[in-house]
């Protein structure tokens, strides 16, 4: 590859990354370990549910696991139902031939993974209402996802991230839910996550190298306007909320955790060669991650006051 003055076009970007497609690839695939999600759910606390076989209805007396928790991963399930949207996606983006197409349906495969252990587990478990599960699940697989990122560069920056961010969410609600079969299940679907995002990432820091001022733009772009794919989930906004105050996922977490990693990892404020418009865009990203800072600050004011109100009244958030 060779740095290039000029803007490259859709297809020249697929065409120089592919080889670090394929190198990704193989080392993904040398890395990755296989593994069965029946392993991973309890199924002899299993029960008949009320219906046609004639089983016991589901109630919240059920579980023992936080409420928190139980949003959370209704949250993460819902969000990895929406797969063959991801899939149409970065399908349409990435292409079907070569070692992109490759990537595409081993990522699909791995991801799908995901959503059957986790709604195995919450069903076996009785952690959450099945009825209400279902039809969250209609609702939001028929508003289906679509990328606000055009072009290649800016899927790869926003799924850099959003991997990262993913694995967070999934080890810090396994962690929470109080569950040792949920935090072994969580954990081991964040293995998976890092691995994606490793991918994505190393992958983004080879177009720095062939693109620098575009793909500094790209990721500026994603980073500023940046939200979960379960952002269309019904509620999502009251359920972030309390993610957050739970310190699941959070503001803080999200700078400090998920965005400042992986920009260091790429080592974007020491990029040389940058046109006028890459070294604005850097500029904008910098100030947009101090105004960052200040927020998580005050979010973090905020929270802590209110978990000491809550203690002195003798109750949780």
């Amino acid at each position: 590859m060779s740095v290039t003055s000029r803007p490259l076009t859709q297809t020249e970007l697929l065409i120089e990354l592919e080889p670090v497609v394929a190198g990704e690839l193989d080392r993904h695939l040398a890395t990755a370990k296989e593994w069965f999600p029946h392993e991973y759910v309890p199924w002899s606390d299993g029960r008949t549910f009320d219906g046609i076989l004639g089983g016991e209805a589901w109630s919240p007396e059920d579980t023992s696991i936080p409420e928190v928790a139980r949003v959370s991963l209704v949250v993460n399930l819902l969000t990895e139902d929406n797969l063959p949207s991801y899939h149409h996606e970065i399908a349409t983006t990435f292409g079907r031939d070569g070692a992109w197409g490759t990537w595409v349906h081993r990522w699909t495969a791995e991801e799908g993974r995901h959503g059957i252990a986790i709604r195995d587990y919450l069903t076996v478990s009785r952690a959450v209402d099945p009825v209400a599960l279902e039809r969250a699940r209609m609702t939001h697989m028929e508003t289906g996802f679509a990328t606000e990122h055009e072009g290649m560069l800016r899927q790869l920056a926003y799924v850099s991230f959003q991997e990262l961010a993913t694995r967070i969410a999934h080890r810090n609600t396994g962690k929470v839910s109080g569950d040792p079969h949920c935090e072994r299940l969580l954990s081991r679907i964040a293995a998976d996550e890092n691995l994606h995002m490793l991918f994505y990432r190393n992958l983004l820091a080879a177009a720095f190298e062939l693109a620098p001022s575009q793909t500094m733009r790209a990721v500026t772009d994603v980073v500023t306007a940046f939200q979960m794919p379960g952002h269309g989930i019904e509620g999502f906004a009251r359920k972030s909320v309390a993610i957050a105050m739970a310190g699941i996922y959070d503001i803080r977490q999200h700078r400090d955790e998920v965005l400042m990693p992986v920009l260091r990892q790429w080592k974007l404020f020491d990029i040389e060669g940058l046109d006028a418009d890459g070294e604005r865009a850097r500029e904008e990203l910098a100030a947009f991650l101090a105004q960052l800072d200040s927020a998580a600050a005050r979010f973090e004011e905020r929270r802590d006051a209110r978990r000491a109100r809550a203690a002195a009244a003798g109750t949780s958030l």
